[in-house]
């Protein structure tokens, strides 16, 4: 949705300007997500390299990504083998970790999924910002406070890159109409509705409800317990 400048052809259809639209080669377009013959490489970037962005990064590989680039917590553990057997099972040219600065210049596309707190305040800043491609797009869909909005707002304002879709923004849900991110035509902010579907909410709470019921009947174990020792930021 944000690259492909929703919020601005959206608005033409709304306030009845579509029939002065002169039609143009270029004309409302965006950067495109998937490779093709005459655009054969797509690097996605990962700020946090968990199992939702793992997930994630499963979900991409249709739209014929080839490579893959994250940030992890300093202090993990690094994880070759697993990065070359990821790179192999999905086809990739290449999954390496890397530092913030190359994670900032080499991304076309950036997921934003690592945890909130204090330590990841505003990671992506006006300093990351400022090296991104200006053809890329940022997708934050973890925790508002990881992006710096006063600088990504100034970003798409100066178009230091492409775009960005936003399921989360800090201060939430106090996002004002007149709130800067709301105000760019190049950024997509929805109200933190990443599992609003049927389906996942109803997944969700018989998880939640099985648990419970195993927790008191006294089971050792719970039906849908998570090993987070499996998982590296």
């Amino acid at each position: 949705m944000a690259s492909r400048n929703v919020v601005e052809v959206v608005s033409l259809v709304k306030e009845d300007k579509w029939p002065s639209v002169s039609w143009a080669p270029f004309g409302l377009c965006g950067p495109q997500l998937s490779t093709t013959d005459i655009s054969p490489k797509r690097t996605v970037g990962f700020l946090g390299f968990g199992r939702i962005s793992q997930a994630t990064l499963a979900r991409l590989i249709p739209f014929g990504i080839t490579d893959c680039i994250y940030t992890s917590n300093p202090t993990s553990t690094p994880t070759p083998a697993r990065d070359n057997d990821l790179a192999k099972r999905h086809g990739l040219d290449s999954l390496v970790r890397v530092n913030m600065d190359q994670l900032a210049s080499e991304s076309d596309f950036l997921f934003v999924l690592a945890p909130g707190g204090p330590s990841t305040r505003h990671l992506i800043d006006e300093k990351f910002l400022k090296k991104m491609k200006r053809s890329s797009v940022l997708v934050n869909t973890s925790r508002g406070t990881l992006v710096d909005s006063d600088a990504l707002a100034k970003a798409l304002k100066e178009k230091w890159i492409w775009g960005a879709g936003l399921d989360v923004v800090e201060g939430e849900p106090n996002v004002p109409a007149d709130h800067p991110l709301v105000q760019e035509p190049r950024c997509i902010v929805l109200p933190h509705v990443g599992s609003a579907t049927f389906q996942t909410r109803l997944g969700m709470s018989t998880l939640a409800a099985r648990n419970l019921l195993a927790a008191i009947d006294g089971n050792p174990s719970l039906p849908a317990e998570l090993d987070l020792k499996k998982y590296k930021l």
